[in-house]
């Protein structure tokens, strides 16, 4: 194939990816958009191994590790459950970095095989390039198997933090880039493993500080760090798809990460620099004994809702660990049949990762037009009769907007205590992902439903 018609079909790959993130940004559409994407790296692939064409002997160990590799992701998408999602994007995006390591570590060693120079004597440019690569893959790599253990709860979620972490961080980075430029004049390996290794730890050092209520932001901004990381090293293979898709993933997570800090209230620059700022997130589970509270249960529960004119439906992580989702149809189903006025109100962060709530209720086949963001729905909390918080637990507590002290305050949260009535379903009264007690399950107008989601659900359902 030749240069001017590989470029004609990397290109058409490219705005086919376009395409996919467009579709992607909405639910509606979001099934479209993969479709788009799928054809789009289909393409890629083909030109691909078209355009190098004589791979040798070597062609049927492609081939069987892009069988292996592809049977792996199929099989991990079909069976992991929802509740998985975050740390499964937290893990691929490992991998992208990963392979972004591999490849600049395999064009440093053999250039001439990439036609990028002779060992000692590369090109300038590629150096550069592949040397950013595998700094921002390593970065990537060690970031994101943090925030997989985190997410997993193999690590704490609350901050790790010590005495000097971001002068060394400073210093570490600094470090990187002073090898880069010695790297470029003298080609020594043992700089090029220096800028690889620092590149690791930096990626641990980034992610430690950050605590669970910042987790949603640190996946969109891993995923941007693996999109830079693969456009470094599309311009060291001289690959047009590869820069595209890079920069593409790059930016679209970049923009989304500074969309959710902007939800959040949160610095941009502090969690990209690694949780520059954060505070302490420790429970305050000691003092919850002490509060008095007011519990009931899915009669009481049935009762409130089915005299409601209007009901809001504020769903969180809870809902997704229960997969109460297609019970919460069905009560809300049972509810319009009696004449309720039922919406949903997604908060930004709900969840562990971007558009979690989303899709759970998608799959559940709710209407699009009863879903709701924060800033359209925030206001009808005031007139609504009863707000049924099916476990959401920091996204709803009013403590962010009143105390100073708070690891969220300053995030905007949903004013789900100025409803009427509020129904909460949790399991306990133990603290969210941030690690700090909700001052909503203590105030008058709050009903704690200890249970299930989908067990106090589906009860609430054969009540109604």
């Amino acid at each position: 194939m030749t240069p001017n018609l590989s470029a004609l079909f990397y290109l058409i790959s490219g705005i086919l990816f376009i395409l996919a993130l467009r579709g992607l940004s909405s639910p509606e559409t979001s099934r479209q958009g993969n479709y788009f994407g799928i054809a789009g790296m289909v393409i890629a692939i083909i030109v691909t191994f078209i355009s190098v064409g004589n791979f040798g002997s070597g062609l049927i160990y492609v081939l069987i590790f892009l069988v292996i590799g592809g049977s792996i992701g199929a099989f991990i998408a079909f069976r992991i459950p929802m509740t998985a999602m975050p740390e499964l994007v937290a893990g691929f995006h490992s991998l992208v970095g990963l392979a972004a390591v591999f490849v600049a570590i395999s064009a440093f060693l053999k250039p001439d095989a990439f036609n990028l120079g002779t060992v000692g004597n590369i090109k300038l440019a590629s150096l550069i390039e592949m040397s950013l690569g595998a700094a921002i893959g390593a970065i990537t790599f060690s970031g994101s198997i943090i925030a997989f253990l985190k997410l997993r709860g193999i690590m704490s979620g609350s901050p790790i933090t010590f005495k000097g972490q971001h002068l060394i961080n400073l210093v570490l980075g600094l470090s990187i880039v002073a090898l880069i430029y010695y790297l470029c004049t003298s080609q020594s390996s043992n700089i090029f493993w220096s800028i690889v290794l620092i590149s690791f730890l930096v990626g641990v050092l980034l992610i430690i500080p950050i605590g669970g209520a910042d987790m949603p932001v640190v996946i969109s901004m891993l995923n941007s760090y693996s999109g830079w990381a693969a456009a470094g090293i599309g311009f060291t293979l001289e690959n047009t798809a590869l820069i595209i898709t890079g920069a593409l993933v790059g930016s679209s997570g970049a923009i989304l990460s500074y969309i959710m800090c902007k939800g959040m209230n949160r610095s941009f620059f502090n969690v990209i620099l690694g949780g520059w700022g954060a505070t302490d997130q420790s429970s305050s589970s000691d003092s919850i004994e002490q509060k008095p509270f007011k519990s009931g249960n899915a009669d009481d529960a049935a009762f409130l809702m089915k005299n409601a004119s209007s009901v809001i439906i504020v769903p969180g992580y809870g809902m997704a660990v229960a997969q109460a989702q297609h019970a919460l149809r069905e009560m809300v189903d049972a509810l319009k049949k009696n004449g309720v006025k039922v919406s949903y109100a997604i908060h930004p962060v709900a969840g562990r990762m971007p558009g979690h709530m989303n899709v759970l209720l998608a799959e559940a086949n709710v209407p699009y037009d009863e879903v709701f963001e924060l800033e359209e729905i925030n206001n009808d909390f005031a007139n609504c009769d009863v707000a049924y918080v099916i476990g959401a637990n920091d996204v709803t507590n009013p403590v962010a907007k009143t105390d100073p002290q708070s690891p969220i305050y300053g995030m905007p949260v949903l004013d789900v205590e100025k409803s009427k009535s509020v129904l909460f379903v949790k399991r306990s009264l133990s603290a969210g992902y941030a690690g700090i007690d909700n001052d909503l399950f203590y105030r008058d107008n709050t009903l704690m439903l200890f249970a299930d989601a989908k067990k106090m659900t589906e009860e609430i359902v054969k009540s109604l």
